[in-house]
């Protein structure tokens, strides 16, 4: 008798649990697509600050930065309105 049983691997569920666990992988899937944009915006910022660090971290051994008044006004403002745009995208 016991070489013809089989298990085809399957449990019976109600209704109910069958919804819960729908609902369990909708979010699941919500919640990556929000990790992938969030990742994607950290990536970002990351390549946009990483350049200013690295230009900051030249010449360690000089006591100052020469950066004309006028653009590193206007340099900035640009800066910061791309932060901006990725922060609030």
């Amino acid at each position: 008798m016991s070489d013809i049983e089989f298990d085809f691997g399957f449990t019976a569920v109600t209704e109910h649990e069958l919804e819960a666990v729908q609902l369990a992988q909708d979010e699941a899937v919500l919640n990556k697509s929000g990790l992938d944009k969030t990742q994607q915006k950290c990536d970002t910022l990351y390549n946009m600050i990483k350049p200013l660090l690295n230009n900051l971290a030249k010449n360690p051994e000089k006591d100052y930065i020469y950066w004309e008044g006028k653009l590193r006004l206007k340099k900035i403002e640009e800066f910061s309105d791309k932060l901006d745009e990725v922060y609030n995208k």
